[in-house]
């Protein structure tokens, strides 16, 4: 089966102290993320890229499903953002934002530029991922190599519902054991039904990459739980205020943008999902029934959606 490799770059910004982070770097002032590369086009040096970025407290290995579908046409870069996944953690929690994100990311696309030219960059960011593609596309002053052809924004948008922010902190750092990767699985799906149908098989692999397993065997999930410091500061006030920023953003984006939204939704209302088709790159919006916040982009519908839009030739998306 094809499977990704993984791999590291480094960024600006001191990691935390090795006995903190797992496998971190010793202290420096840099620190590593990792990314899983796939590439099933015969051609590792293949020009079109695609970046695939993830949400909050997710990792790269959830776009698994949807790589494996474009690594035939692609070179499919999925990271797991700082903090996450494979990468190392930070020193300072409060650099567990989007400027740091999309640093991160900008160096992350002059490694792949450096090894392989990029001649057509496209990227995929589900909830997080799609406000750190938001900073990194819709910011003159923060250009990645090439620009971004096509932009997939996965239920995410310049408003984002109170609510929903309420709702991801009530279990956000929580530090919680498991004694295996199905008692993880389980408690991870009490708070994840929001995603949509999935089932047995599917949710569990896509907790197989969330947990890390401890010296004893036990496992806890794979991310430090002080992503959730900088969190914790959003108040109702900060959140409103950041809104005009994030259109600014978004009007600034000249990629052709698909925006996914789940319909049952509680962090992108219909209503700001109908502002962004009607503003700025004016988004082609598609919605699945019985989904809420996020969309998994495992299901066909769902890959389909995003890969069709990926892959259709320029005169396809016109209009």
């Amino acid at each position: 089966m094809n499977e990704p490799t993984l791999n590291y770059v480094l960024c600006p910004g001191s990691a935390a102290p090795p006995s903190s982070a797992g496998a971190a770097t010793a202290a420096t002032s840099q620190h590593r993320m990792a990314y899983w590369e796939w590439n099933a086009t015969g051609n590792p040096a293949h020009p079109h890229v695609v970046v695939c970025v993830h949400g909050l407290s997710r990792q790269g290995r959830d776009f698994d499903t949807l790589a494996r579908t474009l690594s035939a046409h692609a070179r499919v870069i999925c990271p797991d953002v700082v903090g996450r996944g494979r990468s190392d953690w930070l020193a300072d929690p409060m650099g567990y934002q989007i400027p740091q994100y999309a640093a991160d990311m900008l160096a992350l696309l002059g490694q792949i530029h450096q090894q392989a030219p990029i001649a057509t960059l496209d990227w995929v960011g589900t909830s997080m991922g799609g406000l750190i593609g938001m900073g990194v596309t819709g910011q003159p002053g923060l250009p990645p190599p090439v620009p971004v052809r096509r932009l997939v924004l996965n239920d995410v948008g310049p408003v984002i519902q109170w609510e929903a922010l309420q709702r991801i902190g009530q279990y956000l750092g929580q530090t919680v054991r498991f004694e295996s990767l199905q008692q993880a699985a389980d408690a991870m799906w009490a708070i994840s039904t929001s995603f949509g149908p999935h089932t047995p098989e599917q949710w569990l692999e896509l907790s197989r990459h969330m947990v890390r397993e401890l010296p004893d065997g036990g496992l806890v999930l794979h991310y430090d739980p002080a992503i959730a410091v900088p969190f914790r500061t959003l108040t109702q006030e900060s959140a409103a205020a950041g809104e005009a920023t994030l259109w600014q953003l978004y009007d600034h984006i000249t990629a052709r943008t698909l925006l996914l939204r789940g319909a049952q939704s509680d962090l992108l209302s219909h209503e700001t999902a109908t502002a962004m088709a009607l503003r700025g790159p004016r988004a082609r919006l598609v919605e699945f029934d019985g989904v809420g916040h996020a969309p998994t982009l495992v299901a066909a519908d769902q890959v389909a959606a995003v890969t069709q839009f990926l892959l259709a030739q320029e005169g396809a998306l016109a209009g």
